[in-house]
């Protein structure tokens, strides 16, 4: 797989024809507690936000830790922060796990879906990875159909695997093998 590292770090700023994707910093916290706020955005995911420093230690906790692989979702034409994108590689099985948040105000406009496309492009052109795999809650199934779109398969569901808000949840899990993203390419 040569030096994922080096190649996540040379990645770390991708753009589509809409969008930017680049390291999450501290001057999106307004952009982001716009939608950490908001109960409809986060509902299959965590405790909406109540106070904005919730959001900057998020930020500086979560994102900017450990920043390899964590993308903030920048509209081109405002500079606006409308979600997250994240990827994280399994070097041991040389796979890549997708995950996503978007902000209520910009789904259905295919944001995350051209979001997606580049970091497939970017596991299976750049790193030569030979799966990309994402779960959602099945409640959720408008993410289901964002995995769709990028051209996962549906793999089966786990039951009551993930906590969210205090409850077990059910998560349906898809994938994209190489050979089937190369494959999509062509047609």
């Amino acid at each position: 797989m040569g030096n994922t590292n080096f190649l996540m770090f040379k990645h770390s700023q991708m753009e589509g024809e809409r969008i930017i994707l680049r390291p999450v910093s501290l001057d999106d916290v307004d952009d982001m507690y716009e939608y950490t706020s908001d109960e409809e955005t986060t509902r299959y995911i965590y405790d909406q936000h109540t106070d904005v420093n919730q959001t900057k230690k998020m930020i500086a906790n979560y994102y900017m830790k450990e920043p390899m692989g964590m993308y903030a979702i920048v509209l081109k034409d405002s500079n606006k922060m409308i979600g997250t994108i994240e990827f994280r590689i399994h070097e041991w099985n040389n796979s890549g796990e997708l995950g996503f948040t978007l902000n209520r105000h910009f789904w259905g406009k295919g944001y995350m879906t051209e979001a997606g496309k580049l970091i497939l492009e970017l596991a299976f052109h750049k790193l030569g990875l030979d799966r990309v795999f994402a779960g959602h809650d099945v409640r959720n199934g408008v993410s289901g159909k964002v995995l769709s779109r990028l051209g996962m398969t549906y793999e089966g569901t786990l039951r009551r695997d993930q906590m969210v808000k205090g409850v077990l949840t059910d998560t349906a899990h898809y994938s994209i093998l190489k050979e089937e993203y190369l494959n999509s390419e062509t047609r």
